[in-house]
């Protein structure tokens, strides 16, 4: 029999969590719950889930936080959105956040099984009430500038490696493993569609964000 899937439940309210456990405790390896940003990044880095369920709006910062907080270091962790909230702006820093998938709680309990399996294997399942915003959200990424959209932590990776900088030398100027430093290379080209280390570069100068006389 196959392994099941480790998830990490988290939402503020303790009857939603004890909810999505009477649905998902036959199913899945339930490693933990969490009520706000900081335990769920705390049980997130500790119990290794493979895939985190999480309100979108939670004490401490909200959801979007959370993926933040977590994709440069663990980017194989896989987060579904499950919310009341059908509001744009919401939908959009999910988005941005990199979210696997954003299911409304009027979703039956009995399809959610099946909704973390379409996430963790990267279907992207979004609930129909939302759904009509992922078109004009993502026209607005696009006309954004690609790395501003980046974690502060990211931009500081593309700065150094912009300038020429070897994988050693720019995770031993920030203070990290060069492991860790593959870690956020590998989540940088996935969030700029990138496939190399020059792409990257030939696009930090295009957007302005290093210039040939930074040193």
């Amino acid at each position: 029999m196959a392994d099941r899937l480790r998830i990490l439940l988290v939402d503020d309210h303790d009857v939603v969590r004890a909810g999505m456990r009477a649905i998902l405790d036959h199913s899945f390896d339930i490693v933990g719950e969490a009520d706000n940003v900081d335990s769920a990044i705390e049980l997130t880095r500790e119990r290794n889930p493979q895939l985190v369920v999480l309100d979108v709006k939670l004490p401490g910062g909200g959801g979007a936080s959370v993926i933040d907080a977590i994709r440069p270091h663990q980017p194989d962790v896989r987060f579904m959105a499950l919310t009341v909230s059908t509001s744009r702006e919401d939908v959009a820093r999910l988005m941005e956040a990199g979210v696997d998938g954003y299911i409304t709680k009027t979703t039956l309990g009995a399809d959610l099984p099946d909704l973390i399996h379409q996430t963790y294997a990267g279907a992207r399942p979004v609930s129909p009430d939302v759904a009509g915003y992922l078109l004009d959200i993502d026209e607005d990424i696009v006309a954004e500038s690609s790395i501003s959209r980046l974690t502060p932590r990211e931009r500081e990776v593309v700065n150094l490696i912009a300038r020429g900088y070897t994988y050693r030398e720019t995770a031993s100027r920030m203070g990290i493993r060069v492991k860790t430093l593959e870690n956020h290379m590998a989540h940088i080209f996935d969030k700029l569609s990138v496939a190399s280390r020059h792409e990257l570069t030939a696009l930090a100068y295009e957007e302005g964000y290093v210039r040939p006389d930074d040193h």
